[in-house]
């Protein structure tokens, strides 16, 4: 099924929930709090000193993405690590690391990994796409 197969009404019943799992991606800071956890898991200390964002904050943000089912936490001993628990946020973070991080990746193969991901809007789930890593610029 191509993406202009898609009957209205799906599309329909769906805008709602697309426009809320991408207004989770609408502020800088969680945004690359986003592309941070995606290269790897990481703790909420080196997220903290990574990204220069203050505790209150980070915290804030990491319980909405967690609450979303965005990211996931694992505990070892006291420190807590996130990871990312969808693989629509990879799919997401591929593409956009494409069009405007210049990863060297196509643009047309990160579209068709987002469109494999689970959830997205599609009856044939295959598979998701691949998590460029992102270098800081520094």
């Amino acid at each position: 099924m191509s993406r202009k197969d898609i009957p209205i009404e799906t599309l329909q019943n769906k805008a709602t929930e697309a426009a809320e799992f991408m207004r989770l991606f609408s502020t800088p800071s969680r945004l690359m709090l986003l592309c941070h956890i995606a290269q790897q898991e990481r703790s909420v200390g080196e997220i903290q000193n990574d990204l220069g964002l203050k505790q209150p904050a980070l915290s804030q943000q990491l319980a909405e993405l967690r609450q979303a089912g965005l990211v996931k936490t694992r505990r070892q001993s006291r420190a807590i690590n996130y990871s990312i628990a969808d693989e629509r946020v990879e799919a997401v973070m591929d593409l956009l690391l494409t069009l405007f991080c210049g990863t060297g990746g196509d643009v047309q193969d990160a579209l068709r990994g987002l469109a494999s991901s689970p959830g997205a809007l599609r009856s044939d789930s295959a598979g998701a796409a691949q998590f460029a890593r992102l270098d800081p610029v520094r």
